[in-house]
């Protein structure tokens, strides 16, 4: 140590030591900085910045060799040998270069140290063949103990400085490295100077090819810088370069994971690139190894392990073979029980980029979409897009032989249920008729709700006409059944209507029409029933909606007038009202009687208008009359649903200055079934007005005493059929007893309806009807004959 020190100390010019430490303090810098660089990078560029860290290492051991070994002043005497300094360089790069591949191949920690250790020999043999071309009068000879020290020292520091460069590339690591890289340099140099043993003999010459100390040591110190310098600045290029694509990775990588599809790159060969954890989690491969692996391999591992159903080879051909083709394909796969979308996008020069979307919820949304268009809300029953689909679906399977029935149901009297008991009620009820129809019919048949109270079947594959009446009727009677719904106890019936396929139609749209027809024609003939499509029903049908067309059109044309048929006192015989009776005189068919247009308008909602404008006019009508003159008008079960009755028929007394008292509303039976509640508040407000209620066709419908004890009638109006009958049979006879002695006690009026000989109003005069009414005074007739039939008492109508 002491001889090592002495030659420091006593042998060597400070300044220029310094001027080797400086260059070996950048060659180091340098070094290690590349070192990093090369550890950053894959393949060919990898080996590129090895080999520059090998030149950049190998020249500045050279340099700060031959610089020091200007500052050592026994060697000024002499030269350095060319070709043997060529070859310490030689030594110094390639040795250099195999310890730095080691230790930047691996990121195994012995690896690292063994390579750090290849570089610090690399240092040794450079300093000792760069001795070797030391060329002076004197012999050489080496302390040999000094020589152990000083080679284990550059192959213990370069270790060290490899195994710190290598554990994280920041600043602090990098400045330690470089301080220990020097010092292997450094302290393997001056510890084997202080081994140099010189003994004077000048029989020793210099050979021609050799070069002064001084010159050599300027010029490879002047080029080392110059290398050095410039491959520090293209690290530090590439340092600010990586630094910024380093900054760039982070914000993709960031990208990458945030977001919420899954993502996978491969290359030509099908090899993974690039993943993020959403791909590895929606398909379980969190623990596995991809990058770098061929797709096919990861998908037989998991094949192998029963997580991939088909053949893996098949599937990875098609996507290698779809990204060569630059086709892009979308494929939904089914992954743990989720429904993931594969979109495979070809990249330019080969590879392919995989997306992958969770689309569970979207497909479940879409499924309860599209259930929801084609279903009712309500039932759940498929509603008339779906039922067209399956009706058509049915005409196809239908056989050559086979029949296919189509029955359109209407629930009778629905409405009521929903004015009386409210909508929530009704809802409910809708339900349990759609939960009895699909019940009822046959698995291969189809229950549809097509709106409102209306549903529809498809019987499908029935030979005989049998079945679809066999149907009809149970369906009848199961929905006629009593229900239970919220403590009210509802009873409704259903009429149904038929068309059978192919005899009354081949396609969807004309079954269904003619089932239409054959409903109305069970609802013609009282509900609760139902009925076969038949040939003359479509003409019935097209002549109805001429009838409803000539009635919209007549409202405009004014082509309507009322008619008057006198009421009068059955004891004195004199007219104390007329009835309003409503006529059509249509310019083609003439005089229309209220029986052919009375239904139709109640159906279209035309009664509405028409029951006013017959209010009007009778107000204005009877105005003009004496004032012991009454006048009658009929009110419709659906214009007395209306909420604007009561205005109407203040507006008409206001307008014609009738006194209300002489105004006389009659209802029926039918209005009182309704909404009993609001029923009679819109009684007692008529009657607050000073109207006068008339209870007609008493006897015909439910005759519920109760109604007469609910409201205070003012008259009672008994059925024509019980006059007619009055002299034939003895039940009538009674009927209009009963009727009359009820009236006499209640003290309402009874009046009876069509009165056509002397010996019915003698009955009715020995029974004590108070008024009678009928062709016996006189038929109908209009506004302008009110005089005649007022001054005639006696004026009896002719057949």
């Amino acid at each position: 140590m002491y001889q090592v020190l002495y030659c420091l100390t006593g042998e060597h010019d400070w300044r220029l030591v310094a001027l080797g430490g400086a260059v070996c303090l950048l060659a180091s810098g340098t070094a290690i900085s590349l070192f990093h660089r090369a550890r950053a990078t894959q393949g060919p560029a990898r080996l590129v910045w090895i080999a520059l860290d090998a030149v950049v290492s190998g020249c500045g051991i050279w340099a700060t060799h031959f610089i020091a070994m200007l500052a050592y002043g026994p060697g000024n005497g002499g030269a350095y040998n060319i070709p043997v300094t060529i070859l310490s360089l030689i030594f110094a790069i390639s040795v250099t270069f195999v310890g730095l591949s080691i230790a930047v191949s691996s990121s195994r920690t012995p690896w690292v140290v063994l390579g750090g250790a290849i570089v610090g020999g690399g240092v040794a043999a450079m300093h000792y063949t760069g001795m070797a071309a030391l060329e002076i009068p004197a012999r050489v000879s080496w302390v040999e103990g000094t020589v152990v020290a000083s080679v284990l020292f550059g192959i213990v520091f370069a270790a060290l400085a490899l195994f710190v460069a290598a554990r994280r590339d920041d600043r602090s690591h990098a400045l330690s490295a470089t301080g220990l890289l020097t010092l292997a340099i450094v302290a393997h140099h001056f510890t084997a100077m202080g081994a140099v043993l010189l003994t004077p003999d000048p029989t020793l010459a210099i050979s021609g090819l050799s070069i002064p100390p001084a010159s050599l040591s300027f010029l490879t110190a002047g080029a080392a810088v110059a290398i050095i310098a410039i491959a520090l600045v293209a690290a530090l290029l590439d340092r600010r370069a990586k630094g910024e694509l380093g900054r760039q990775q982070i914000v993709l990588d960031t990208a990458l994971e945030n977001m919420s599809q899954g993502l996978c790159m491969f290359d030509a060969d099908g090899k993974i690139i690039l993943f993020n954890e959403r791909y590895a989690a929606m398909f379980g491969r969190t623990e596995t190894l991809l990058t770098g692996r061929l797709l096919v391999d990861v998908l037989r591992e998991e094949q192998a392990k029963g997580q991939w159903q088909g053949d893996a080879g098949e599937f990875f051909a098609r996507l290698v073979g779809d990204a060569r083709e630059s086709r892009t394909t979308t494929d939904v796969v089914t992954r743990f029980g989720r429904s993931i979308r594969v979109v495979n996008q070809p990249m330019q020069g080969g590879g392919w980029v995989a997306t992958f979307e969770d689309i569970t919820e979207w497909l479940d949304a879409q499924a309860k979409i599209s259930h929801m268009a084609r279903h009712d809300a309500l039932t759940s029953l498929p509603n008339r897009v779906l039922f067209h689909e399956q009706l058509v679906q049915g005409l196809r399977r239908t056989r050559s032989g086979d029949q296919l029935a189509v029955l359109c149901l209407d629930l009778d009297h629905f409405k009521d249920i929903n004015d009386s008991l409210g909508h929530p009620i009704g809802d409910a009820l809708l339900k349990e008729v759609g939960r009895r129809l699909k019940a009822t019919v046959s698995e291969s048949d189809t229950v549809a709700r097509l709106g409102g109270d209306e549903f529809a079947v498809v019987q499908i594959g029935r030979s005989e006409e049998t079945a679809a009446r066999s149907l009809a009727g149970r369906l009848v009677e199961v929905i006629s059944a009593p229900y239970e719904i919220d403590d009210h106890q509802i009873v409704i019936g259903v009429s149904i209507g038929i068309s059978l396929s192919p005899q009354d139609g081949s396609n969807p749209d004309e079954l269904l029409k003619n089932a239409d027809l054959a409903l109305y024609r069970a609802k013609a003939d009282g509900r609760g029933t139902y009925r076969f499509f038949e040939t003359g029903m479509d003409a019935r049908a097209q002549a109805r909606r001429l009838l409803e067309m000539d009635l919209r059109a007549a409202l405009q044309r004014d082509e309507f007038e009322p008619y008057y048929q006198p009421i009068r006192d059955v004891a004195s015989g004199r007219v104390v009202a007329f009835e309003a009776l409503l006529r059509w005189n249509h310019p083609q068919r003439g005089l229309i009687a209220p029986l052919n247009f009375i239904p139709l308008a109640e159906e279209t909602g035309l009664i509405i208008q028409l029951g006013e404008f017959v209010l009007r006019s009778a107000c204005t009508d009877a105005a003009t009359w004496p004032d012991d003159v009454d006048v009658a008008v009929n009110l419709s079960p659906v214009q007395f649903k209306n909420p604007t009755l009561i205005a109407s028929v203040t507006e008409a007394l206001a307008a014609s200055g009738l006194d209300a008292r002489r105004l006389e509303l009659e209802i029926t039976e039918s209005v009182l079934l309704q909404n009993t509640e609001a029923t009679l508040t819109t009684l007692h407000e008529l009657r607050a007005m000073g109207v006068r209620i008339s209870l007609d066709d008493f006897g015909t419908g439910y005759s519920s005493l109760s109604y007469l004890r609910s409201f205070p009638f003012d008259k009672i109006k008994i059925d024509r059929s019980f006059v007619s009958e009055l002299a034939t049979r003895e039940d009538s006879m009674a009927i209009i007893r009963a009727v009359t002695g009820l009236g006499r006690s209640l003290g309402i009026v009874t009046t009876a309806e069509g009165v056509e000989n002397d010996a019915q109003l003698e009955l009715l005069r020995r029974e004590g009807c108070t008024q009678a009414q009928g062709y016996l005074f006189s038929k109908p007739r209009p506004a302008s004959d009110v005089a005649i039939m007022l001054d005639g008492p006696q004026l009896r109508a002719t057949a």
